[in-house]
């Protein structure tokens, strides 16, 4: 780890890091929850390989306006470099904000991947370290209550400095075994192994029905339940009542009350088959506006029990 807070050798990091492709990142803010944070360290890793913080450089921006500036000037707004971050949203208020270009966010990658393929309960960096990097061989002591250590005071202790050297070791880990599920999840659809696709679909078609109806059932179960018994929370399961008020009338009514108090209700209306129906031939003397819209849809014969795969 690289610990940097003199201006030589800051000017000396930023010169390497212009010529990166990509680059992990992480920040750390003294007085986040107050009215006036500041931005205290940027920790930066462009080698993925390393996974145990060795060549990580830590900035210390901390009273230093004219790096944070030079930093985004000439890294976060070049649209050349990719930069990584966990929760980009959080780190991009201190780094350039809107202006920051190219920048990936390991946190909106994970969401955007199917359940199933990471099932986890949330997707913090921890909980993606811990779900993709059991077997690696890095560094997942993550004592989380540094995080929320006073990162406004100097100097920094030994145990803040190795905490915040990990984090974008952690965030170019999880960031590889992303891009990998990425494939997995999106792979090319002209190369698709249409019966393997149509095999597993019949293996889970039967378990997901079971499972559906069960949950249904004892949501409706849970519901009618504690209603009986006037409980209104439990365990994660609130109970909530409230009214629906829908307000309709007669077109006839509409157009003679629009007449009458010379209102312009000039919106389209949507032709349905009955109203089409009414209207007959006279429809062909109408200015009707057509949309075509192309949609694909995928029926799925029902199987019968002795003919699953399994």
């Amino acid at each position: 780890m690289q610990y940097i807070d003199s201006a030589k050798t800051f000017q000396g990091a930023i010169e390497e890091f212009i010529e990166a492709k990509i680059l992990w990142l992480d920040t750390e803010v003294a007085d986040y929850q107050s009215q006036k944070p500041q931005l205290s360290l940027i920790q930066v890793l462009a080698d993925p390989k390393d996974v145990m913080g060795d060549r990580v450089v830590i900035f210390d921006v901390l009273d230093r306006p004219e790096w944070v500036k030079d930093f985004v000037d000439l890294i976060m707004e070049d649209t050349r470099i990719e930069k990584v971050f966990h929760n980009a949203s959080f780190d991009r208020k201190f780094l350039g904000k809107s202006k920051a270009e190219n920048v990936t966010c390991t946190l909106t990658m994970a969401k955007k991947i199917p359940y199933y393929l990471v099932p986890i309960p949330k997707y913090s960096l921890q909980a993606l370290v811990e779900q993709f990097c059991d077997g690696d061989k890095i560094n997942k002591n993550m004592d989380k209550s540094y995080q929320v250590s006073d990162w406004g005071k100097r100097p920094l202790s030994s145990q803040q400095l190795d905490y915040a050297k990990m984090d974008p070791v952690y965030v170019a880990q999880i960031h590889q075994k992303l891009l990998e599920l990425v494939k997995v999840a999106s792979p090319k659809p002209e190369k698709e192994d249409l019966q393997a696709l149509t095999l597993r679909y019949r293996q889970l078609e039967h378990q997901w029905k079971k499972l559906d109806t069960e949950i249904n059932h004892l949501k409706e179960r849970l519901k009618v339940a504690m209603k009986a018994q006037n409980v209104q929370d439990r365990e994660g399961f609130k109970l909530s009542h409230f009214q629906r008020t829908s307000r309709k009338i007669a077109f006839s009514a509409l157009v003679a009350a629009s007449q009458e108090m010379n209102l312009e209700l000039d919106f389209p209306i949507t032709l349905t088959k009955p109203i089409q129906k009414q209207l007959g031939e006279a429809i062909a003397d109408l200015p009707i506006q057509e949309e075509i819209t192309t949609i694909t849809q995928l029926k799925i014969a029902e199987q019968d029990e002795e003919d699953l795969p399994f």
